[in-house]
């Protein structure tokens, strides 16, 4: 029986995981990636022998995307950030950051009350049923489960580096204390050589299970049977049209919407998206003025400093790869590169004199939807098959009912996965009379 054609839209790496997957399960898989490079937000560059990435970057060792990486066979090396010198950052100062049982009951940030309900949540959180929160902010949990203002603090502030989203009001409940509970179960891993190694990796697999890859070839649209129930494939800018069973479109919202003009399904959806940004400053410095502070997590603010190459290869010996960032979301949605500056003098005095490359975003897009209370929560997120267009799919960290950022991206991607593969299969054996 003839393969199952694919093509995918986007080589990110939710695409490629999308397309290594298919392209083993034997689908005839073509990956087309409209810029001269692969890996999306994933990309990494090394400037003077520092490797940034699109911002702090960190692989969530419970969530999806290790675990499918894993089935890939990717095994990703690098190292989990050390809880030494890790601070929190209050009033421009730094403070002990409580990290265990030890720190929490020394440090000045909470109050004797607030240690203790901080304590008694923590010791509960993995056996939080999050399932019925999905309807409820996050904001609104917080404000119903912690009476202290600076238990409340402390709580949202690990909320935010674990989501990455300062939108409190926005954001599920449901989805953020996931995000927790996952970051709490087995830590994160900050990447050896920066996340294109996970894209070179993926892409090298999908090559060797068969998959095509095009770059420099941008999609302009899906192309549907007469009555738009069913695609039939794509065309490309240049106007050729490439036929296929199915079509797996990795993108944001707005960017799946527009290739499938007039659908006003999808059109809402990239309406209603609301993404997750942040400001971020990162450094390439000679080496740390302080080398014992590692780590600065804001309480009062949404701000975040991390010496990510105190775990993982990501710069020169002696060398230090930092990243400083404002989590942007609700009504705060700008931050100056001066203010990101601050957080580094608070942290890393002296930093300035060692600077050797540095790099200020005032807005990147971290993921281009959060899931929303409004919505549902996770599992009112879109779905990966689009219900009113037969053959049509979507990958990405809005998608789904699993995970958020790099673990809902490469979730959807096995989703796919399961759909399309295992219903070529069961096409298969019904032709076969089995």
């Amino acid at each position: 029986m003839q393969a199952t054609k694919v093509a995918v839209v986007g080589g990110g790496l939710g695409g490629l995981t999308a397309a290594a997957l298919l392209a083993r399960g034997g689908c005839e898989v073509t990956v087309y990636e409209r810029s001269k490079h692969l890996g999306g937000r994933a990309r990494t560059t090394e400037v003077e022998g520092f490797r940034f990435n699109l911002g702090p970057h960190a692989l969530y060792r419970a969530g999806a995307a290790f675990r499918v990486l894993e089935r890939l066979g990717v095994k990703p090396t690098g190292g989990i950030p050390n809880q030494t010198g890790s601070h929190a950052l209050v009033g421009g100062r730094l403070h002990t950051l409580p990290r265990g049982a030890v720190t929490l009951m020394t440090t000045d940030v909470l109050s004797l009350a607030s240690k203790l309900e901080v304590a008694k949540l923590l010791a509960g959180l993995a056996r939080i049923d999050t399932q019925p929160l999905g309807s409820m902010s996050m904001r609104e949990w917080l404000e119903t489960r912690l009476t202290r203002k600076d238990s409340r603090a402390l709580v949202g502030a690990l909320i935010r580096v674990s989501s990455y989203c300062a939108d409190f009001e926005a954001l599920s409940a449901e989805a953020g204390l996931k995000q927790l509970q996952c970051a709490t179960a087995a830590n994160v891993l900050y990447v050896d050589g920066g996340w294109s190694t996970l894209v070179d990796a993926v892409e090298r697999l999908g090559r060797e299970a068969g998959a095509r890859l095009e770059l420099s070839a941008r999609v302009e649209a899906v192309v549907l049977q007469e009555g738009g129930k069913r695609v039939e494939g794509v065309r490309l800018a240049d106007g050729t049209v490439h036929r296929a069973d199915a079509v797996v479109m990795a993108g944001s919202p707005a960017d799946v919407a527009a290739l499938v003009p007039g659908d006003e399904v999808l059109a809402r959806e990239a309406r209603e998206a609301v993404p997750i940004q942040a400001a971020t400053l990162e450094l390439g410095l000679s080496a740390l003025p302080r080398p014992d502070a590692l780590f600065a997590l804001g309480l009062d603010g949404p701000w975040y400093a991390s010496v990510h190459s105190a775990s993982a290869k990501l710069a020169p010996e002696g060398g230090a790869m930092v990243h400083v960032a404002k989590y942007l979301g609700g009504s705060d949605t700008e931050a100056s590169e001066a203010a990101l500056e601050a957080v580094m003098d608070a942290l890393q005095p002296g930093w300035r004199a060692k600077v050797v490359a540095r790099r200020y975003r005032p807005s990147l897009t971290v993921s281009a939807g959060l899931p929303r209370a409004v919505s549902g929560g996770l599992t009112g997120r879109p779905s990966v098959e689009v219900p009113h267009v037969g053959g049509l799919f979507r990958v990405g960290d809005w998608v789904g009912a699993e995970g958020m950022l790099a673990d809902a991206s490469l979730a959807s991607a096995e989703a796919v996965e399961h759909a399309l593969v295992r219903r070529t299969a069961t096409s298969q054996r019904s032709a076969a009379g089995t």
